[in-house]
């Protein structure tokens, strides 16, 4: 899985890269809120500025459906990425083009070039062969980098499109790093291996839990999803979330996991979805008529945390209730906790594990944070990422 990075480059100086970074940041009436992805692309950005390199970032932002759209441009980005770099950051009007060329030509030595959304392009997502080159050909690169792990699943233009049409594709600092941490799941990990996967429904999951079953000592299921499990082990579920249409699949993965997976013995249930609704903790064989289960239970959040403190490698993805309402958070933060107090590799991804981490001000506690979502997923499921095939073997 080892692909050349950054690090790998020989002399810069004067060279013209094209950088595809992740800058799909939320940005309300031109304000920036969370920028950490744009923080997160600055080691890359760092590295090749100090060696004297002229850089060409591309991104993307929101899902645009009529070409060009005032709201889902990235000149506020270009204003914080200034900030965050503390050198000028120019902003192209476009993407491809003539102008667009000339701003490239224009690039002194450790200059930086933001193009606009590339998702104004309808070739982008189309993975166009004639955009891709147009995109290559307006920069003036000779060498690509990928440094947007969260896109490396999608097969688009500029993430795996521009890499025919260059000599050099390489990993930027954030996929290097997604690649090694993700990839210890996958390829010999340490033991004991504790997978614990959470969030609302299986189906999202299914893969995930097919490829990593044979792998870990131990994978602990919560949230939503582990309420079709419960119903396949014929348990009581009430108006608790259930996937009917994956029933016989989850009783299939029980026999498969036997000892290895492990689901809740206890859960608070509530009369309905609300913060002020009337709750109480319950072991999972009993929940009353009507009620329904929004969280892991005092006990399991204790086995589960057991589990997670002794293991050397974890990865944690889901929620492991509705953490977002604070009756129903408790669950989540022991597994937050357990995993930042764990001496072992610790990996976090999915956007609430992610969220409830930081809340909780745990996030610097942890090996690594994914920044990948639906790539994180596809990837230990054993998925090829376009995103990364393309980049050259290291």
């Amino acid at each position: 899985m080892a692909k050349r990075s950054v690090r790998d480059l020989g002399a810069l100086r004067g060279a013209r890269i094209f950088v595809r970074v992740d800058y799909n940041v939320p940005v309300e009436d031109g304000a920036i809120g969370d920028d950490t992805r744009i923080r997160a692309s600055l080691p890359t950005l760092r590295h090749l500025l100090e060696r004297g390199a002229r850089i060409v970032l591309a991104s993307h932002l929101g899902r645009p459906k009529k070409g060009p759209t005032p709201e889902f441009s990235l000149k506020p980005v270009a204003t914080r990425l200034a900030e965050r770099l503390s050198r000028p950051v120019q902003m192209a009007p476009d993407c491809v083009g003539p102008e667009v060329r000339r701003l490239a030509d224009g690039l002194a030595d450790g200059g930086v070039l933001l193009l606009e959304n590339v998702r104004f392009h309808p070739g982008e997502e189309k993975n166009d062969a004639g955009f891709a080159q147009a995109l290559i050909r307006s920069s003036g690169a000779t060498i690509f980098v990928n440094d947007a792990f969260g896109t490396a699943h999608r097969a688009h233009a500029s993430t795996e499109g521009v890499s025919h049409f260059v000599g050099t594709s390489v990993a930027g600092f954030l996929m290097e790093n997604e690649l090694r941490y993700l990839g210890m799941a996958l390829e010999a990990p340490e033991r004991p291996f504790v997978a614990v996967l959470g969030g609302a429904k299986v189906s999202d999951k299914i893969q995930v839990i097919e490829s990593l079953l044979p792998r870990v000592d131990s994978l602990l299921i919560g949230g939503g999803m582990a309420y079709t499990f419960l119903r396949a082990q014929g348990l009581p579920t009430a108006k608790s979330l259930v996937e009917e249409d994956k029933v016989d699949l989850a009783r299939s993965l029980l026999e498969t996991g036997k000892g290895k997976l492990l689901l809740p013995l206890d859960h608070v249930v509530a009369e309905r979805f609300d913060a002020h609704a009337r709750s109480k903790t319950l072991p999972t064989s009993e929940i009353p008529d009507g009620w329904m289960g929004l969280d892991i239970g005092a006990e399991t959040a204790k086995v589960f945390a057991g589990e997670i403190r002794k293991a050397k490698l974890v990865l944690w993805n889901g929620p492991m209730g509705v953490f977002e309402m604070l009756p129903f958070a408790q669950g989540t933060r022991a597994v937050a906790q357990a995993v930042a107090d764990c001496a072992g590799t610790t990996i976090v991804g999915g956007g609430d594990s992610v969220a409830a981490l930081t809340g909780m001000g745990l996030a610097d506690q942890v090996s690594h944070v994914s920044t990948g979502g639906g790539a994180s997923l596809e990837f230990l499921s054993g998925d090829v990422l376009p995103g990364v095939a393309c980049l050259q073997e290291g």
